[in-house]
């Protein structure tokens, strides 16, 4: 092991911690510039090695050269003298969709491409920029992150529930954790499925070879994921694809996108799943040029937070909330109604 010193005290040397890793139990001898690039998003071989010549890099608290090679179960982290940017957070005057707000919380509607909170690549224009722009005090949740009770992807369009006080904060968490809110999504996935409903069930964790994935592992080990449950029912099928309806009974990062794909449903026009090559259909040039016209008038995965439900903080009442499917998805849903008629 190429070493040079351990970890000064963070708090005399004002170092931060920028990314955190635990290799696998299985980790076969990879060089720690190969294993970062493929576990933090947009980072370049170059941006590795030129932290690691920073001294940047540590590994079970030791610092690195960029060809240490990681073992099984190294602790691994990425620290600098600089706060993540993620956490230098700048108000934005981005206008916000709000269906619904008073003293405790407020309910949105976020269009797709938003960033819900800064993070690697993303360090404006998010959500959570325009939250601090718009409100005062906003209370943080456990990962720091003001007035997020919970999240949806980038290129998920839908409904957000935001904490105002502390009080909401609390209230409304517990209720994601206990799995009493109500989340239902609507989605256009690759296929004709089987069944008119069903339930998928399946621990979710990272990707072992593709870092930016998540998959589903087979059985109880949780240090291969946690126990993810989604709830679909198929709304209408539309040949070669079909739009469904999937309730949420957990909130893991990309469950329905992970949970459809480990069917064999993978969510139309997902880029990181693999939905925007066609997966189902015929060869004829003619199908090409028509999915191709509905990647261009749909260029994000095919996925809504139609309805969210919960139990309001302070009062007790039970609120639901519904969002009209946006005109990029309906725009879909009605050309593949229109190609699945013809296709009879």
């Amino acid at each position: 092991m190429t070493t040079e010193h351990t970890v000064p005290n963070q708090n005399d040397d004002d170092l931060y911690e920028h990314h955190s890793f635990t290799a696998d139990k299985g980790q076969a001898p990879l060089r720690i510039d190969k294993y970062l690039m493929n576990r933090i998003e947009n980072a370049t071989r170059n941006k590795i090695q030129t932290a690691a010549k920073e001294g940047s890099i540590y590994v079970n608290d030791v610092q690195v050269k960029q060809n240490y090679k990681v073992k099984p179960l190294d602790k691994i982290r990425v620290l600098f003298e600089h706060p993540p940017y993620e956490y230098l957070l700048t108000p934005e005057d981005i206008p916000l969709d709000i269906v619904y707000e008073d003293d405790e919380l407020l309910v949105l509607n976020k269009p797709p491409g938003m960033v819900v909170h800064p993070g690697h690549g993303n360090y404006s224009g998010t959500l959570i920029n325009a939250l601090i722009f718009h409100f005062e005090n906003l209370p943080n949740n456990s990962s720091e992150r003001p007035g997020l009770v919970h999240r949806i992807d980038k290129d998920t369009s839908g409904l957000l529930v935001v904490a105002k006080t502390e009080h909401a904060m609390t209230h409304l968490s517990k209720q994601f954790f206990n799995k009493t809110s109500e989340r239902e999504y609507v989605a256009i996935v690759w296929g004709n499925m089987d069944e008119d409903e069903g339930t998928i069930e399946g621990h979710i964790g990272r990707h072992p070879k593709n870092r930016l994935q998540n998959t589903v592992f087979e059985g109880d080990d949780e240090d291969k994921g946690k126990p993810a449950v989604t709830h679909y029912k198929v709304i209408e099928r539309l040949g070669y694809v079909t739009l469904v309806s999937c309730r949420l009974e957990t909130g893991r990062t990309h469950q329905i996108r992970v949970h459809m794909k480990h069917i064999g449903h993978t969510l139309f026009n997902d880029e990181r799943y693999g939905g925007e090559r066609i997966l189902k259909g015929t060869t004829f040039t003619k199908y090409k040029q028509f999915v191709d016209n509905c990647f261009k008038i749909l260029p994000r995965q095919a996925l809504h937070a139609k309805t969210l439900g919960f139990v309001h903080p302070k009062t007790g009442e039970k609120m639901s909330f519904d969002s009209p499917v946006p005109e990029d998805i309906q725009q879909c849903i009605d050309k593949w109604r229109h190609y699945a008629t013809h296709m009879q």
